[in-house]
C-alpha cells in the first residue's frame, strides 16, 4: 500500500511540474520578456494579468497549491533518492544530482520572488516595471535573480525529460537521446528569454 501511494505521489509530482507549474513558468517568462520593449509594454501586460477574472483563485489552485505539493515532495525525493549508475549511466545521474540541487535553489528563489512581488502587492505595493527595476538595481539581487532564473529553467527542462520517461512517452534509448537534445534547446531558449528580460530592467 505504501509503495502504491509513493508511486501515485511521484506521478503527481512529475505531472504538476509540467502541468500547470511548467506552463506557468513559460507564460511568466514570456510576459516578463515584454520588458525588453520598455516600461509601457511591460506594465500593459501586468495590467492585463491583474485584470483577469478570479485571478486569486487561479493563482491559489493553479500555481500555489501545485507548487507547494511539488516543492514539499521534491524535497522528500531529494533527500531519499540515490543515483542509479547501472540503469542510466554517468550523464543522467549527473543530471539527476543537478536536478536535486536546482530544486532547492529554485524553491529559495521562488519564495523570495513571491515575497518581493505578490506579498508586497497584498501589502499595498504596485507590481510594475519600476518595482522590478528597483529590486534589480542592487547588483547582488541581479546576480541572485540571474542564478534563480537559470536554476528554475534547468529544473523545468530536465524535469520535462524525466516526465516523458516516467509517463511512457520516451521509452526507447533513441527517443530519450532525442528528448535530451530537445529539452536542452528548451533550456537554452528559456534561459535567454529570462536573462534578456532581466537585463531590460536595468535602466
Amino acid at each position: 500500500m505504501g509503495s502504491m501511494n509513493e508511486h501515485v505521489n511521484r506521478r503527481l509530482h512529475s505531472l504538476l511540474g509540467v502541468f500547470p507549474i511548467g506552463l506557468y513558468l513559460v507564460f511568466h517568462l514570456v510576459a516578463n520578456y515584454f520588458a525588453t520593449r520598455g516600461p509601457e509594454a511591460y506594465n500593459s501586460v501586468i495590467e492585463f494579468i491583474e485584470g483577469l477574472p478570479f485571478l486569486i483563485f487561479l493563482e491559489i489552485f493553479l500555481i500555489y497549491l501545485p507548487l507547494l505539493f511539488h516543492s514539499i515532495y521534491g524535497i522528500y525525493i531529494a533527500f531519499q533518492a540515490s543515483n542509479n549508475v547501472s540503469r542510466y549511466g554517468y550523464f543522467r545521474n549527473l543530471m539527476f544530482f543537478v536536478q536535486r540541487i536546482t530544486g532547492v535553489i529554485t524553491l529559495i528563489f521562488i519564495s523570495w520572488h513571491v515575497w518581493e512581488t505578490r506579498i508586497q502587492k497584498a501589502l499595498g505595493e504596485e507590481v510594475n516595471f519600476n518595482m522590478m527595476a528597483d529590486i534589480l538595481d542592487n547588483p547582488f539581487m541581479m546576480i541572485f535573480y540571474a542564478l534563480g532564473i537559470i536554476s528554475t529553467v534547468f529544473h523545468f527542462s530536465n524535469g520535462l525529460w524525466s516526465f516523458m520517461v516516467s509517463w511512457g512517452i520516451t521509452i526507447t534509448p533513441r527517443s530519450q537521446v532525442i528528448s535530451t537534445y530537445v529539452t536542452g534547446v528548451i533550456f537554452i531558449t528559456l534561459t535567454i528569454i529570462g536573462l534578456m528580460s532581466l537585463f531590460a530592467f536595468q535602466v
